[in-house]
């Protein structure tokens, strides 16, 4: 019932449901899964009910209603709002209360939707299994003893738990791609700057980019409708022109379209069989829609994971530097007035030990290291000018092709506990979608069938600098001519 915010909508417009009918069933599947799933920080029932009644009065009145109206929306922790806290799933942060909201939710808010409450994250949008959270792991509901992805997961996994129609992620190196696949959703990560940043706690600021998670395309086209645009508040929001996102899905005809086939991703070892298979099984749906298929190279592909390990956690570096227990953040109870480095220094230090976990301490140490003097040209520079090689590759693939189909992770959904002591492996899991934000591209994720266990499996398709029509269109086509977005996966009778 919780699974199409075009229904919703058109329920609410017939008179068949009201928004606050919608909003309890939302709040009531919340507490139902939440024991298991563990998807929320922050669930703000009483202003979500509060929101719901102002929608339904304002219908009853015959109020001009904004395109979300009454539509349940979970925003994930690393988002600011003025009426709950923002903590982004860390000890630093978990009694902030921001003074100003986040742009895309005064959007949200602009569009009449029900804001539910906040998701759980990896700390800090740093991770991929939503395992480095201070609050506690997330679960996927097709399987609660394996993780929802990261860093998003949370957003995801209250989707695919039928918690709500609609969610925000935050994509910085697949955060919104890599747990909508693992959840059997639909996740998109718009161009760098579609979407404005202003109000996002910053990760690393060149490569964040916040973006819509659902079912379906045309949920995802219709939440990203209602974020995108320009905010002359943010230096990295683009003045472009926001088309209609909706009215691009009206036809399935890809006939002119060229979809070009990554070759170094089906060859890539570590991809699971399965996987390779459903992109295959993939380009020859979209074959048969009527766009031609071509084969594209992207030469610098291997370089993606080393240069975003290297800018990530340089920019995380400085951008997590205020928090210092003086300027922002957790203060420790705990002051060494005997060190040699001074009450000032030794507040500086404990609080941060004390407010940071272990994975943003790994990158906040790397990141460090990279920029030192004697290092921050051989690291840092170097991953800047290989940056704009793997941009050139981009651009020189859709010089051959209007979009590049390729798969999102390299497996299915892992156990809880699997990859959290291996850095590396957790790392790897970006392998497909780093690219994508290294280059400001957007790129969308899609349930793209299921292995033998019945985890669900994800499709990758990329588009140039500001093409998201395009990239929903090819999209809508291949969920029409598919059924993969319609399945679900067991109700959750339990608590694991």
């Amino acid at each position: 019932m919780l699974d199409s915010a075009a229904e919703l909508l058109r329920l609410q417009e017939n008179g068949d449901l009201t928004a606050v009918e919608i909003t309890e069933k939302s709040l009531s599947a919340i507490e139902s899964s939440e024991k298991s799933i563990n998807a929320f920080t922050h669930v703000a029932a009483e202003k979500a009910i509060e929101t719901a009644r102002r929608v339904d009065a304002k219908r009853a009145a015959g109020e001009p209603l904004g395109p979300l109206a009454g539509i349940p929306v979970a925003v994930k922790d690393v988002l600011c709002t003025s009426d709950m806290p923002t903590t982004c799933s860390s000890r630093m942060l978990k009694d902030f209360l921001p003074p100003y909201d986040a742009t895309v939710v005064e959007k949200l808010r602009v569009a009449d939707a029900v804001i539910i409450g906040k998701t759980n994250m990896d700390e800090f949008a740093m991770g991929a299994s939503t395992e480095t959270s201070a609050f506690g792991v997330t679960r996927n509901p097709w399987d609660t003893d394996r993780t929802p992805g990261g860093s998003s997961g949370g957003a995801a996994a209250c989707v695919a738990a039928g918690n709500v129609p609609l969610s925000l992620g935050s994509d910085t190196g697949g955060s919104i791609r890599q747990p909508a696949a693992f959840c059997g959703i639909t996740g998109l990560k718009p161009t760098y700057g579609r979407v404005s940043r202003y109000g996002l706690v910053a990760f690393a600021s060149s490569l964040d980019q916040v973006g819509p998670m659902a079912w379906s395309v045309p949920d995802v086209a219709l939440l990203l409708q209602a974020i995108a645009g320009f905010e002359p508040r943010d230096s990295t929001s683009l003045n472009q022109y926001v088309p209609n996102y909706s009215e691009i899905l009206q036809t399935t005809d890809l006939r002119g379209l060229k979809i070009g086939i990554l070759s170094e991703s089906s060859e890539t070892e570590a991809l699971d069989p399965a996987i390779r298979k459903a992109v295959q099984d993939a380009g020859e749906v979209f074959r048969s829609c009527g766009a031609e298929l071509v084969e594209v190279n992207l030469p610098h592909s291997e370089y993606w994971v080393p240069t975003y390990y290297v800018i990530a956690p340089c920019e995380a570096s400085s951008n997590l530097s205020r928090y210092d227990g003086a300027h922002y953040g957790h203060r420790t109870e705990s002051i060494d007035t005997g060190s040699e480095h001074g009450p000032l220094v030794s507040a500086y230090c404990r609080s941060r030990d004390e407010g940071f976990g272990a994975e943003v301490k790994r990158r906040i140490m790397v990141g460090t290291y990279a920029l030192s003097e004697g290092y921050a040209d051989k690291y840092y520079n170097q991953a800047l000018k290989v940056r704009r090689l793997i941009k050139g590759d981009f651009d020189n693939a859709f010089t051959q092709c209007d979009l590049l189909l390729g798969p999102v992770t390299p497996s299915p959904a892992f156990r809880i506990g699997e990859k959290v002591d291996d850095p590396i492996q957790m790392y790897l899991c970006d392998l497909f979608t780093v690219g994508a934000n290294l280059a400001g591209l957007p790129a969308i994720s899609l349930p793209g069938g299921s292995d033998s266990k019945g985890l669900p499996i994800g499709i990758q398709l990329q588009a140039p600098v500001l093409e998201e029509s395009r990239l929903l269109f090819a999209a809508g086509a291949f969920q029409t001519a598919t059924d993969h977005h319609k399945q679900r996966p067991q109700p959750l009778t339990e608590t694991k």
